[in-house]
This record gives C-alpha cells, sequence and structure tokens, in this order.
C-alpha cells in the first residue's frame, strides 16, 4: 500500500532537484529528476522551486510519483 506525503521542492541542481518532506528533517533532502517532477506534475521547471507537491511513497520508502498539492 501507498502512502501519501506533502513534499516542498527546493533548489534545482543541473538536472534533479532537491525534495523535503516532513520525515527528512534536518537530514539530507532527498534528490530527484527535474524531468520526473514535470512529468509527473505538469509543473513547468522554472516554477518547481518552493512548490509543494504531494509524493506518493511506497511501501518500500521510495518515492514513487509526485502530483499537485
Amino acid at each position: 500500500m501507498s502512502a501519501r506525503m506533502t513534499a516542498r521542492v527546493g533548489l534545482l541542481f543541473g538536472d534533479e532537484a532537491l525534495i523535503r518532506t516532513d520525515y527528512t528533517g534536518d537530514g539530507e533532502p532527498e534528490r530527484v529528476p527535474v524531468d520526473r517532477l514535470v512529468a509527473d506534475t505538469g509543473i513547468p521547471r522554472e516554477q518547481l522551486p518552493g512548490t509543494e507537491v504531494i509524493a506518493v511513497v511506497g511501501d518500500d520508502g521510495q518515492m514513487e510519483r509526485f502530483e499537485r498539492a
């Protein structure tokens, strides 16, 4: 069963976006391909930093996909 959680897109570094959730805390943010975020959410690359999205997390704890918040 997958879980949904709020995530915030931070800075973009090249082809990667830094993603934080309530569970990452002060630790290292998740690194997600920008192309994946754009494809999943339809949000243009230039609008991603600072955007809140929904991360769908699988049983293995990995972010499976993203949706608009």
